[in-house]
């Protein structure tokens, strides 16, 4: 008896101190109880991990939300779900593959074409530690699909999200751009490529560019933010055996898809942001940067760059 006691006292410890390091790791929460009847919403890669859980909490809030997205099936299994979680039909399903720039425009011509406002552009697609391959205009995948997609998207869709202000941009970095440099002199990774260090050099570009993005924004009605997610639960690790393998073995601490939506959520939600346009942020609050995102000259260049390989002028 003695001993069963024990026992249970010890589970119930160990029960307990999991629970205390799970509730740790998972993260802030997006506190935020504005709704969004009216509102207009497009998110990248949107069918599945983070950016379904954050389409699904704008559909339940009212936004009409359109899931941009490669794979249109898996986009429509995605989207038939959240409709009926949320009882919100308007969550439409649009082609967008970031890795050709044809498609991104095709997107965006048609988005146009069909809505009068834009409220929030969350920039959430992705790739991860792939192996080295280039997009269709002949850039290097994660250069080409994690920030010139997504700074193509942004100018395409600018003018709607002016029209409609208050409006936001969210853009998905991710901590290891403390790891990132960019190198103007091999920006393909033509002359040395890692798969990891693609990744981190894309992920700074993702911070330079909203840091870039709000100083022309200002005075707009149109702010924007860079956001960490956390370590999540992801299909992005998918072409890394050894996250595979870590994932599983750490997965107890790592976010589900659900806490990596958190930030996402409060950077498009939360009251009282606009003072902090341009800023990088981590469960759900402001968060240091590497001194390399805080390199105005270096945003500024990249920008540059940017509009020169995309052959686009963004004033």
């Amino acid at each position: 008896m003695l001993i069963s006691a024990w026992n249970w006292e010890g589970w119930c410890m160990n029960a307990f101190v999991s629970l205390a390091y799970r509730k740790f790791f998972a993260g802030g929460v997006c506190r935020s109880n504005v709704q969004l009847p009216g509102k207009v919403v497009v998110i990248t890669g949107a069918n599945t991990g983070i950016g379904k859980e954050t389409a699904r909490e704008l559909a339940r809030r009212g936004a009409r939300v359109y899931i941009a997205c490669r794979d249109v099936l898996k986009g429509e299994s995605a989207a038939s779900e959240i409709r009926a979680d949320t009882k919100n039909s308007q969550v439409l399903v649009r082609k967008l593959d970031l890795s050709d720039t044809k498609s991104i425009r095709a997107f965006a011509e048609g988005f146009l074409a069909e809505e009068k406002h834009l409220h929030i552009l969350i920039n959430n697609a992705g790739v991860m530690m792939c192996p080295y391959s280039k997009t269709a205009d002949g850039f290097e995948s994660h250069l080409g699909v994690n920030h010139l997609g997504h700074f193509l998207l942004t100018h395409l869709l600018l003018e709607r999200l002016k029209e409609s202000t208050p409006a936001r941009v969210v853009n998905l970095s991710s901590v290891v751009h403390h790891a990132g440099k960019i190198h103007f002199h091999d920006l393909q990774s033509e002359k040395y490529y890692s798969r990891s260090l693609a990744y981190c050099h894309s992920k700074l570009a993702n911070v330079l560019f909203t840091r870039e993005l709000a100083k022309r924004l200002q005075g707009t009605g149109v702010t924007t933010y860079a956001v960490h997610p956390g370590i999540v639960s992801s299909e992005l690790v998918r072409h890394s055996f050894l996250l595979c393998l870590l994932w599983r073995i750490f997965s107890p601490f790592i976010k589900s898809a659900w806490e990596g939506a958190q930030t996402s959520l409060h950077c498009a939600l939360a009251e009282g942001l606009e003072p902090l346009t341009g800023k990088y942020f981590s469960d759900c609050k402001k968060a240091w940067v590497s001194p390399k995102s805080r390199d105005n000259k270096t945003a500024e260049r990249l920008w540059n760059v940017s509009c020169e390989l995309l052959g686009i002028q963004w004033e």
